[in-house]
């Protein structure tokens, strides 16, 4: 697979509902064992629990000629299967409406990655695209 932007995410920066650089965002560490990824979701709630194996606030955010960024991410005692993703979510504290925003599976080093106890360090890309490009 390859990056993607999740089609709903897409409607909803159209329409002005997520502010990239205000917004809560979070990225999500997750096993494709238990989440098969369809452009279609929406919410949170489509991504199983058990595929979501760790997660954090993007901090250091910035938008630039459509580009995304962020400061690079650390994910703290991170236990649990192989993990082959990344999942953006506009947080909002409830899975029911936390809107997906874009699926990642080769934007950032070190994928696949299998947990051990110990912080995992997402380095975000910094070629052109940085983590996505609308």
């Amino acid at each position: 697979m390859a990056n993607v932007l999740y089609d709903p995410g897409r409607d909803a920066f159209l329409n002005g509902d997520i502010d990239f650089t205000n917004d809560t965002i979070r990225v999500y560490l997750v096993d494709t064992a238990d989440y098969a990824f369809s452009a279609s979701h929406q919410y949170l709630s489509q991504v199983a629990a058990a595929g979501r194996v760790a997660n954090a606030v993007l901090a250091g955010k910035t938008t630039s000629a459509g580009v995304a960024d962020a400061s690079d991410t650390v994910l703290s005692s991170v236990s649990g299967d192989q993990c082959e993703a990344l999942i953006l979510v506009r947080d909002t504290g409830s899975d029911a409406t936390s809107l997906l925003i874009g699926y990642i599976d080769t934007a950032a080093a070190g994928l696949p990655v299998t947990p051990n106890g110990g912080d995992i360090t997402i380095t975000w890309d910094n070629g052109a695209n940085k983590i996505f490009k609308l």
